[in-house]
């Protein structure tokens, strides 16, 4: 678990899990640019990621939910994640960023929450498949904004009354405990909506 500590400082740990984080997103967003490719190319392509009618890549890349704004969704990714791994680079070479940049990035963050809680929803609720590559898009987003949003309420970068700013600082050293609370809530609505276990 990371510990914040009550003044602002060079944040190492929270620059490493950005980077893995990002690298992790960046892998799944790239591969799914690349069968995207693929699937312009063939139509009829057999993706490596299509297990089943309820597993696969497919179905969500060629949705209108998957060119949400007339390109990929894919291609958001393979630039958000690069973003990300840079800035999680800077801080480990020293860099010290102003509270305005912390700010910036969370909201960022806090719209690629809410574009992954949409497509989660486009998913279930809609399309009824799962996209491996889309899931773990979603499992590294969820982390990074709570962290960043976390550290930014622990540190004063987003001004908050004392009392939250202590219980953010607390829920940045659960962080893993939050994410796979979050993890479960994500597969307890599947699990009810399209019956995975026994589709499986």
């Amino acid at each position: 678990m990371m510990s914040l500590p009550d003044q602002p400082r060079r944040p190492v740990g929270l620059a490493v899990f950005l980077i893995v984080a990002g690298a992790v997103g960046w892998a799944a967003a790239f591969a799914l640019t690349l069968d995207k490719f693929r699937l312009l190319e063939d139509p009829q392509a057999q993706l490596s990621c299509n297990f089943s009618v309820l597993i696969g890549c497919s179905t969500n890349l060629t949705s209108p939910q998957g060119s949400l704004f007339g390109f990929p969704n894919p291609l958001i990714g393979v630039a958000g994640w690069s973003a990300l791994i840079t800035i999680g680079a800077a801080i480990i070479a020293g860099a010290r960023l102003a509270r305005w940049f912390w700010v910036c990035m969370n909201l960022g963050l806090a719209a690629a929450l809410a574009f992954v809680i949409w497509l989660i929803g486009q998913s279930i609720f809609v399309l009824d498949v799962l996209c491996p590559w889309c899931m773990v898009t979603w499992a590294a987003t969820i982390p990074s904004f709570l962290a960043v949003t976390f550290y930014n309420l622990g540190t004063g970068h987003i001004p908050v009354p004392a009392s939250v700013r202590r219980i953010a600082q607390a829920a940045y050293s659960w962080l893993l405990v939050i994410t796979i609370g979050c993890y479960i809530l994500v597969a307890v609505v599947a699990q009810l909506t399209m019956d995975v276990l026994h589709r499986l």
